[in-house]
């Protein structure tokens, strides 16, 4: 065999090198699917939701076989409403609906909902169709019926809108849907994004209802489509209600959003029964939320309509039925929302849900347009052909290419720094998981908060230990923890005062701690020794009269962020500021308007962004329509450390909160639990369970009658 010559070789390893770089490139792009970050974030119960739609007959008492499970049974489905026609003419995609099966079968049940499925939020149409006369049809019937899912707004990865964001309570009106959304940035701090559309189904054409510079809510169509009516602040502007939204009804045409006229002051959730005769919500002077009528003629006559003694709230009506409307209720004597139907004529309630499932919460129902059937959503429990799995890491669509980005099962989640491991925290417990889902353990088990590894000592996490949300001198450590000890992962305590230590940031030269600490009667920043904590040396970086807290050190070790309250000490709002560790080159990067809360900020791998949590955006939905979130209005957003470029990532009505930046990529994909968790564990709103006291005695019809048919 001949020895190749000098040039030959060269050719060879120039050939080789190509053939590296190519399978490098495809390698790397396999690995990173577009992105070049990723950031995991935690999203209060959400995890648990697994939401579809059901519906159950008005007439008659009924049993858990008359109960009808409308949605797929895998995605979260919600806010859902009857059409009064049949709308399969109007879909552009005509292909959709293809099938032999569907054209021999005469009687369909057809829904208009919101879902959230592939890491995006859409509105659907669902059509099942029966080969059961109508009198017959029980929950058996679905197992043999066919079904039709249609995106009404495009597809999931590409909305008709061109943008991601939430699509809540639907409604059709002749060939156009109603809904709203938050993919229009309002561009001022703390004004919500949330504005009411109209999309005409079969050209896919759009047009903005809403008036620019204010946010509207809970849309409804009048009967005759002429009106909508919205909750909304008008040009006020959100002021950072968490419970009652302080909103007001307004009604304008649906054609283009003209002729819009104030016509209720404080109320929400808005519902018609005829084009004068408006339903709605609101919590009265007794604290009792109550559903209230409007009569809309030359001067507006308003009255109410359910009794104190029980909470009522999301009102559904259907035309001309003004004989009976559907509620959500929390009584006092259950910890869950229920749906219930009020006799217009007697003044009485029925139960319908609490009779078949009186442990499970029931939210915002609406009523077919002969009244004869009721529509929910709830979470579908294991018992109910529930097929979604609970997801460690669940990916969602990210409205920045660069980014992939995913809402993770626990708080205060972090990073190893070889990004294979997260530690995270669960109230109580710090636990540690593989980024597959595997290996999960916990290794610290008292109440704890905040997480973050060190970049040098393998297996060392730090955590503050002690009670969350506590004044300065309440007794709160940094500890280290060796999650990698063989037997049982050992922690030191590193802080000696215990007043509220908190938040610990390593250096990433492994060598300092940045934290806060109330020692000194105020929460501000400070510097210890990584290993032997104050005892090895402390130094403190802020000092005034306000709360800096929250810190993150940057990669290259030049900077560390912190959320501060420094511009009005202890009134509730913080800033997001950045200040190099000698204490020098002070200065604010986000503000989120006056009285805004910027707060959990975490920097990129490279140092140059910061992701964070933020009512930059406002509310997005009326709270009451929700399970319990204590802060509706987190959004998870990304801003360059000089302060430009801020981008919203999240659009919901939840609570996001708690980011970490990942130091490598994460691919774009669902990461699931290797063990199924519980499902419906979250909590309903907890206002709801005050029971005020303001001398008014309830009806002895409302607290008294008997509970008929329960089942545990």
């Amino acid at each position: 065999m001949e020895t190749p010559s000098p040039r030959e070789m060269n050719r060879i390893i120039l050939l080789c090198f190509f053939l590296s770089l190519v399978i490098n490139l495809f390698s790397a792009a396999a690995d990173h699917d577009g992105s070049t970050t990723s950031i995991i974030f935690t999203t209060l119960g959400r995890s648990d939701y697994a939401f579809d739609v059901f519906s159950l007959p008005t007439l008659g008492p009924s049993t858990i076989a008359d109960e009808l499970r409308i949605t797929d049974g895998q995605s979260v489905n919600f806010n859902g409403h009857f059409p009064s026609s049949p709308i399969i003419s109007l879909l552009a995609n005509q292909t959709l609906l293809e099938s032999s099966s569907v054209k021999h079968l005469d009687e369909s049940l057809q829904t208009v909902y919101v879902t959230e499925r592939n890491g995006s939020s859409n509105i659907y149409l669902d059509i099942i169709y029966y080969d059961t006369p109508r009198n017959s049809r029980r929950r058996s019937a679905l197992e043999t019926a066919v079904r039709v899912e249609v995106p009404l707004l495009g597809t999931n990865t590409e909305q008709s809108d061109g943008r991601i964001s939430m699509k809540d309570r639907p409604s059709l009106v002749g060939e156009d849907l109603v809904y709203v959304s938050t993919h229009e940035d309002s561009r001022v701090p703390r004004k919500s994004w949330a504005a009411v559309y109209s999309t005409h189904l079969p050209t896919g054409s759009t047009r903005r209802l809403t008036p620019y510079g204010v946010a509207d809510y809970s849309p409804a169509a009048s009967p005759s489509g002429v009106w909508t009516a919205v909750a909304s602040y008008g040009e006020r502007g959100w002021g950072g209600e968490v419970e009652e939204l302080s909103t007001d009804i307004y009604v304008f045409r649906t054609r283009d959003g003209s002729e819009r006229t104030k016509v209720v002051e404080h109320g929400g959730w808005p519902c018609w029964v005829d084009d004068s005769t408006l339903f709605f919500h609101r919590r009265g002077s007794d604290g009792w939320w109550s559903i209230y009528r409007a009569i809309l003629t030359e001067s507006v006559v308003i009255e109410r309509v359910t009794p104190p003694g029980l909470h009522a709230f999301t009102p559904a009506t259907s035309p001309g039925n003004k004989n009976f409307i559907a509620v959500a209720t929390r009584r006092p004597d259950s910890d869950y929302r229920h749906i219930e139907l009020f006799d217009l004529l007697s003044n009485e309630f029925r139960e319908l849900t609490r009779r078949i499932s009186p442990q499970t919460h029931h939210f915002n129902p609406f009523i077919s347009p002969d009244s004869t059937r009721i529509g929910y959503h709830r979470c579908r429990g294991d018992s109910n052909g529930g097929k979604s799995p609970h997801l460690l890491l669940e990916n969602l669509q990210s409205p920045l290419p660069e980014i992939s980005l995913f809402r993770f099962d626990g708080s205060f989640p972090s990073f190893s720094p070889g990004g294979d491991r997260i530690a995270y925290v669960e109230f109580p417990g710090v636990y540690v998981v593989n980024r597959d889902g595997s290996g999960r353990r916990e290794v610290f088990s008292g109440t704890a908060f905040s997480t973050a590894w060190d970049h040098k000592r393998k297996g060392v996490v730090y955590t503050s230990a002690g009670p969350t949300f506590a004044a300065e001198s309440s007794k709160v450590d940094i500890v280290s923890i060796n999650v990698d000890d063989v037997d049982q992962p050992s922690y030191r305590k590193l802080t000696t005062g215990g007043e509220n230590n908190a938040f610990p940031s390593p250096s990433p030269d492994g060598k300092w701690i940045a934290f806060r600490s109330g020692r000194s009667g105020y929460k501000n920043l400070y510097i210890m020794d990584a290993v032997d904590g104050e005892r090895g040396g402390i130094h403190r970086l802020t000092e005034g009269p306000w709360t800096d807290t929250m810190c993150n050190w940057s990669p290259d070790g030049d900077w560390i962020v912190f959320a501060s309250d420094r511009e009005n000490p202890g009134g509730g709002g913080f800033e997001l500021y950045v200040i190099h560790p000698n204490g020098t080159g002070l200065r604010k990067v986000v503000q989120s308007g006056s009285a805004g809360r910027t707060n959990h900020p975490w920097f990129s791998p490279d140092g140059k962004s910061i992701v964070f949590t933020s009512d930059y955006a406002a509310v997005s939905a009326e709270p009451i329509s929700n399970a319990h979130h204590y802060q509706p209005y987190g959004e998870i957003f990304v801003v360059n450390l000089d302060g430009s470029g801020l981008h919203r990532l999240t659009h919901n009505s939840y609570e996001d909160g708690t980011p970490a930046w990942a130091p490598k990529v994460i691919r774009p994909v669902d990461v699931k639990l290797p063990v199924d968790g519980p499902h419906c564990s979250f909590e309903d709103c907890h206002w709801l369970s005050n029971t005020p006291n303001h001398g008014v005695e309830a009806a002895p019809w409302v607290l008294a009658k008997p509970q008929c048919g329960l089942r545990a």
